[in-house]
Parts: C-alpha cells; structure tokens; sequence
C-alpha cells in the first residue's frame, strides 16, 4: 500500500541541479508506478464483477492522485530546468505518461461500463416490481375500471460508485 510522501509546497524553491532534477522525476515515477498498480488492480476487479473489493481502492488511489497532481505542479514550475538538467529523465517520463493515459482512459471505460449495467439493473428491477397485476375493480357506473399506469416507484439508486 502507498506510504504519504509529503505532497510537495507550492513555496517550493525552483530546481537548480541536476540531482534535484533527478529526484524530482523519480519521484514522479514512483507515485506513477503506485498509481498505475491501484487503477490496473481496480480495473481487474471491477471487470470480475467485484465492485465491493474494487471500491477498497480508492482512498489510497485518492492519495496517491494528490501527490501526482503536486508532483505536476512541481514539475510544471520547473519546466525549464528539467529540460535542461535531465533531458532524458523527461524523455522516459513522456513516454511513461503515455502507457498511463491510456491504462487510465481504459480504467475510465470498465468503470463507466459497470456503472451503466448497474443503472440498468435496477431499472429493470424497479420496472418489474411495479408491473404486477393490477386489481380488478368496477367503476361507478359499474363497468371494469380503466387500467392505471403505475411509474416505476419504491427503488432507491445509489450512484456513488
């Protein structure tokens, strides 16, 4: 499981050596190594139809978004220097990025699939529950009452997956 690095201070001064120019791209690789482990982890579970054991994951994937996005930020504000201290760092770091957008958007893709299939089950379920039979009763005028349209009624949707 991911260990809190402290997510890095926009006060931070700017990167004057190659050493912390180094530091700063392993770093980002590291929390990309975690991240790419929890996303390929939960997108497993998730197409195994194990929703309740792919949610465990969040919270340390929550965290470990945090330092990616400081990390960024860091590297952003720092654009310069690194290109010029660690060129090849940033080149293996392109690349690195590339394999995680698309693990990501594929991540993105199993999910939103599991969220529709679940929506669709409980609207069939919520479609089946208030179709029964209905009563048959005389009116007024004593002929059979016309048949009411009963909407889909009593199913509750949870959509915090």
């Amino acid at each position: 499981m991911f260990n809190p690095v402290a997510i890095q201070s926009a006060e931070e001064p700017l990167i004057g050596s190659a050493e912390a120019a180094e530091e700063l791209c392993g770093r980002l690789n590291a929390t990309m190594d975690e991240l790419l482990a929890a996303i390929d982890a939960e997108t497993k579970l998730v197409r195994a139809g194990k929703l309740i054991e792919a949610s465990d994951f969040q919270p340390n994937k929550s965290e470990l978004a945090k330092v990616y996005v400081a990390d960024i930020e860091q590297f952003k504000r720092n654009a310069l220097a690194l290109s010029r201290l660690a060129p090849a760092s940033i080149t293996a770091l392109k690349e690195r990025h590339e394999e995680f957008r698309s693990l990501l958007q594929i991540n993105l893709a199993v999910l939103a699939t599991a969220r529709e299939v679940s929506q669709d089950i409980i609207r069939n379920v919520a479609r089946q529950t208030s179709a029964g039979p209905a009563a048959t009763t005389y009116g007024r005028s004593g002929t059979m009452a016309k048949e009411k349209i009963v909407g889909e009624r009593g199913i509750a949707v949870d959509r915090n997956l």
